[in-house]
């Protein structure tokens, strides 16, 4: 596969809209949350579930027309001149930091390194512009995503407990740029 990336144009939106924003997971990382006087002890483990479930995108992903220019960048990965794959990234100045906020991959290209790369090249921009840190965001129910993550030396750095619209808690990892 020969991959170039470019921004996301509007002619993509269709596009990137109809990819399947779903994904598959065996695993699950459950949240345990106490709450004792003068502390807080909060356990993520990873659990296996008993079947594989198809986890359902977190955000709207029909919305994407009303949002890809709204504080974000849009990246789009192209094959053959067409769109298989967009990660969107957020700039907080103040923190000196990225966000990546959405990382889509068409079906029949995961798993061939498309999400690695669209990452890497996120990573290199961020690094070019002086940035200090890159995080990543997801459901904890997004096994596939978590894993990359952890691959790509992402480390586990916070949670928030009814993140999205759909009430999944969301995962961020962080990882400092050299």
């Amino acid at each position: 596969m020969d991959i170039k990336f470019r921004s996301a144009m509007s002619t993509d939106i269709v596009r990137l809209v109809g990819l399947n924003h779903t994904s598959n997971s065996d695993y699950v990382w459950q949240l345990d949350l106490d709450k004792s006087e003068g502390e807080i002890n909060v356990i993520l483990r990873e659990v296996r579930l008993p079947r594989s479930v198809q986890v359902q995108y977190p955000r709207n992903h029909l919305a994407l027309s009303d949002e890809w220019r709204k504080n974000a960048h849009t990246l789009v990965a192209l094959n053959k001149g067409a769109p298989i794959a967009y990660i969107r990234f957020r700039e907080q100045a103040t923190a000196e930091s990225v966000w990546i906020i959405d990382l889509v991959i068409a079906t029949e290209v995961r798993k061939k390194g498309v999400a690695t790369e669209l990452i890497r090249y996120v990573e290199n921009w961020a690094m070019d512009r002086k940035h200090r840190q890159l995080f990543v965001e997801m459901s904890s129910k997004n096994h596939p995503a978590i894993s990359l993550a952890k691959k790509m030396g992402f480390e586990f750095s916070g949670y928030n407990d009814h993140y999205y619209a759909t009430q999944d808690v969301a995962l961020f990892f962080g990882k400092l740029l050299k």
